[in-house]
């Protein structure tokens, strides 16, 4: 069963849950206080689906890891393990990315960020992290992967040369941790958390980093920066929906249909936005290489008349929009 060492079946997860907060230091206060009800639901929802690895896409990183820490401490079975690195979101370029005249606003950084470390990601686990053996693609600048589709403006260049020599292709990260599961060797969680196609303008500045930072794992996949992960998962929120919503949604589509990946949910939203804005959407993939067996799969979405609802509140966003996203495989 999922949470314990001699497992036979491994359940990953992922959870784009908000937990990023207003300024640093704030989401430490908010997850020792004990007593904020946004909190309360998204530790409820993980305790309820018991994830082995869990990968939390909007996670405020702090240098000394003292918020995560916390959060992994929170539980009635704590986690043991953790993982994280800076995110590329709030990460000062000093330039004026969107071309709005100011400087050192949330949309000049990296990626989009109040303050550094603001919505990175993080990795729970009940397995030992091999973080001496991640690799982290976070600093790979866009206009250097390969076939880069860089945004224009009336047919100019919209990014000058100053933001190409120093904007990165990850709006917040792309990671390759392996951690040591039972049963065989280790697997590599390939985390990411993709920016929204959208807030931006005809340039579609947003539309093509998206659409590059799913690219980014399929060059990773093809062996374009050395040897390609063999047992892995891809775990995170790639903010494209292959059937609805803004973005390149055929690129998500042929991303689903690589041969070397699973895909164990189709066609399954997995964020619940208002009817009258994006509406219900799949965002938030966990998809494990061939070598896995798919055991079971779900999105965490109980029904109107599941008792289990109340775990999300009256309106169905105690713990945020997105659901959480699991998939249980053996070898």
């Amino acid at each position: 069963m999922a949470g314990t060492a001699q497992a036979e079946t491994l359940r990953v997860a992922t959870f784009a849950a908000p937990l990023s907060r207003d300024g640093p230091g704030l989401l430490l206060r908010d997850i020792q206080s004990g007593d904020v009800t946004e909190i309360i639901a998204i530790q409820t929802v993980i305790a309820r689906n018991e994830p082995d690895i869990l990968v939390l896409t909007d996670f405020d990183y702090d240098l000394d890891g003292i918020a995560l820490a916390a959060f992994a401490a929170s539980f009635a079975d704590p986690y043991p393990y953790m993982f994280a690195l800076p995110p590329n979101a709030g990460m000062a370029t000093g330039l004026d990315l969107n071309a709005n005249g100011r400087l050192g606003e949330a949309r000049d950084a990296q990626g989009y960020g109040r303050f550094a470390g603001d919505g990175g990601m993080a990795i729970l686990s009940r397995f030992p992290i091999l973080a001496g053996q991640a690799t982290d693609f976070s600093g790979v600048l866009w206009k250097d992967l390969p076939d880069a589709t860089l945004p224009q403006w009336e047919g100019v260049p919209f990014l000058g040369d100053d933001a190409l020599n120093q904007l990165r292709l990850s709006s917040t990260g792309h990671w390759i941790v392996p951690i040591a599961v039972p049963g065989g060797p280790p697997i590599s969680v390939m985390a990411f958390d993709a920016t929204p196609p959208v807030f931006d303008g005809p340039e579609d500045m947003n539309g093509l980093r998206n659409r590059d930072e799913l690219r980014l794992w399929e060059v990773v996949l093809e062996g374009g920066f050395g040897p390609a992960p063999e047992s892995f998962v891809i775990a995170g929120n790639a903010n494209l929906d292959p059937e609805g919503g803004e973005g390149y949604r055929q690129a998500m589509a042929d991303f689903l249909a690589r041969v070397s990946l699973q895909d164990p949910l189709p066609d399954q939203p997995t964020a619940d936005w208002p009817e009258d804005g994006p509406g219900d959407l799949r965002v938030s993939y966990v998809l494990p290489s061939r070598d896995w067996q798919i055991v079971a799969a779900g999105v965490f979405w109980p029904g109107p008349d599941d008792p289990e609802r109340a775990l999300l509140g009256e309106d169905g966003l105690a713990a945020g929009p997105h659901r959480l996203v699991w998939v249980d495989i053996s070898r």
